[in-house]
């Protein structure tokens, strides 16, 4: 495993980084190098350029841009990128992130982003270990394990529940 950063996770604020620590968590979780930046896309337009152009002569092999309300920083990361972006739409006050998913989703064609439901940096940064996995067998593997975790959570949830009822199962639920 390489110690130089895979992915790039970058954020319009600060305010941005309570959702995509979940991204974080997850290379963490899957040892994946990562960087994290704050790179507006309007206030501080250069740097974001200057990232996105760079990334792929770094090493990135993809970019999960995190972004509320006008939420322009993943598609304009992926128009002067030639990496994979995908994009976060942050919960934002008055319109709960709905402003944001439209604004990344709607991209205009031939300037994909790869977009999440709100707030899920986590599938964020799944998608971003299967896009290396493509390529790394070993990674691979491991992501049909994490999978099949997933598969056997349901299961022994399923048993427990017909063990105690739902009424006790609900009682005891977190």
């Amino acid at each position: 495993m390489t110690n130089y950063p895979l992915i790039g996770i970058i954020m319009g604020s600060d305010s941005d980084l309570p959702t995509m620590k979940e991204a974080i968590a997850i290379l963490e979780e899957f040892q994946i190098p990562w960087e994290v930046a704050i790179v507006s896309a309007h206030r501080t337009p250069e740097r974001m350029v200057e990232y996105a152009q760079s990334a792929h002569q770094r090493g990135l092999k993809a970019i999960i841009a995190g972004a509320g309300g006008a939420a322009h920083l993943p598609g304009m990361v992926a128009s002067l990128t030639p990496l994979p972006v995908i994009g976060v739409p942050v919960p934002s006050r008055h319109l709960q992130g709905v402003d944001s998913l439209y604004s990344i989703v709607q991209m205009p064609a031939g300037i994909p982003v790869a977009t999440v439901a709100i707030g899920n940096a986590k599938n964020a940064g799944l998608l971003a270990v299967q896009i290396l996995a493509s390529h790394q067998p070993e990674l691979l593997e491991r992501v049909q394990q994490y999978r099949q975790s997933l598969t056997q959570s349901v299961i022994d949830k399923q048993a427990r529940l017909s063990q105690l009822g739902y009424q006790q199962y609900l009682a005891e639920m977190p």
